[in-house]
């Protein structure tokens, strides 16, 4: 597969530089900008309002249930893949939700991403598994 597309994070200085950048596949590439849809929260990017996520409208939202707190993702996930990754088609979203302990006394919610679709423009099958913890967001 050729390699054509640059890796995160963007090093700005090789592009204008015209120094050589790291460079990944598409599946790569793909994966990338999910992540950086699912970190990014709404009006982070100035260009486009709508880029984003919305984990951080609830990083610290303690009132709201589990099944809503996975509906709000996979609502805002999914709007956002159709809009801004026009290279997958097919996507189907899998949220689940939990509390879990983290390092013996807190509770946190762990949110498992799974994102599956076809490349569009190799036909291949793609799948992409992130997990995170809310409240506060880290991963």
């Amino acid at each position: 597969m050729n390699n054509k597309f640059y890796t995160l994070p963007l090093k700005a200085i090789n592009l204008i530089t015209n120094a050589e950048h790291k460079k990944c596949s598409i599946n790569e590439s793909i994966a990338h900008y999910i992540h950086l849809i699912t970190t990014s929260y709404f009006g982070e990017c100035s260009f486009d309002d709508s880029f984003g996520c919305s984990i951080w409208e609830i990083d610290f939202d303690n009132l709201k249930s589990i099944t809503t707190v996975k509906e709000a993702i996979v609502e805002s996930l999914s709007t956002s893949l159709k809009k801004h990754e026009k290279r997958l088609v097919n996507v189907k979203i899998n949220v689940n939700v939990k509390q879990q302990e983290i390092k013996g006394n807190r509770m946190k919610k762990k949110v498992d991403i799974l994102v599956e679709g076809k490349v569009k423009k190799t036909n291949e099958d793609f799948s992409y598994i992130e997990y995170f913890y809310i409240g506060p967001l880290s991963y």
